[in-house]
């Protein structure tokens, strides 16, 4: 267990914006895996920093931490109207994560809010929690709904369904977003080429928020064919730049030659969140491939 003292110092590493974008979330993502009082406390400090994709970043390890000491953070947040869309979003998502439905009324009230993504990110955390309030988690069939990936999620899986069923639920816009959510959580779940491919058809879907996710997903499979998909989306200028930056960290997850090629040519893209997007998944890709580092498990420790 890192103590205080060693906490600080990892902290001042996430604040200092000096410092390159990737040595901050190295320290960010070590900070997530020490958890801990003080560690919230250095994560929240760092929401003042100009970078959207950190800001993001932030939300998003509160939130899987699962530790309600984060919520007035997230809180406020999400309450914070000059934040980017895309760190709202995020808060609003950490607080569903973090499952405590003294968030219910908030989140409620953000469902109506005038940014979509951010609305659509509240009626999602609104859904998980009064699921989890009906025992849902307890209902799920074991044998095929496991999470392979450990993350904590916006939407349970679907109970287990064919992947032309589970297609045909994900890409059917008539139905609650929800419900489509379940559907692409169990294609995640299955991983198979069939199911890549099907989670791949939907970053036509119209919900820029949902095409975010299926980004986020298929990162998380590392399965080469959504490469094809992912590429199209980040080489899309006006695709929204939240779904070109979750593309281009699923390239960097799945870190084939061609993924590499094309981080690279984007990490000098005029969006911001994009650039710096692509900057991170090749740091990633970089520290994967040397064994020194690794984003998404337990394995992480602070370089320098």
């Amino acid at each position: 267990m890192a103590n205080d003292e060693q906490v600080a110092a990892i902290g001042q590493v996430l604040v200092d914006p000096e410092l390159e974008l990737t040595q901050r979330f190295r320290a960010l993502f070590t900070l997530k895996n020490i958890g801990g009082a003080e560690a919230i406390v250095w994560i929240s400090k760092a929401f003042t920093d100009e970078s959207a994709l950190l800001k993001h970043e932030l939300a998003y390890c509160l939130g899987q931490m699962q530790d309600r000491r984060a919520i007035p953070t997230l809180t406020a947040v999400l309450k914070d109207t000059q934040q980017e869309p895309m760190v709202r979003h995020e808060a609003g998502e950490a607080l569903g994560a973090i499952g405590d439905p003294v968030v219910l009324d908030l989140l409620k009230e953000y469902s109506e809010d005038p940014i979509i993504e951010v609305a659509e990110t509240c009626q999602l955390a609104v859904h998980r929690l009064e699921w989890l309030q009906s025992g849902g988690e307890k209902l799920l069939d074991d044998g095929s709904t496991d999470n392979p990936y450990c993350s904590v999620d916006p939407a349970p899986p679907a109970v287990m369904k064919s992947v032309s069923e589970l297609r045909s639920i994900l890409l059917d816009e008539s139905l609650p977003l929800f419900e489509r959510y379940r559907a692409m959580f169990a294609l995640r779940n299955l991983g198979n080429e069939e199911a890549v491919l099907a989670l791949g058809d939907g970053l036509q879907c119209s919900s820029a928020l949902f095409r975010h996710e299926i980004g986020y997903v298929l990162g998380q499979i590392q399965h080469p064919a959504a490469v094809p998909a992912l590429r199209a989306a980040l080489e899309h200028s006006g695709e929204n730049p939240m779904v070109r930056h979750e593309a281009a960290e699923a390239l960097g997850s799945i870190g084939k030659e061609e993924c590499l090629a094309v981080l690279q040519h984007y990490r000098g893209d005029r969006e911001r969140v994009v650039k710096e997007s692509c900057e991170v998944a090749l740091d990633m890709l970089a520290y994967e491939n040397n064994d020194q580092f690794q984003y998404a498990d337990g394995l992480v420790r602070l370089q320098g």
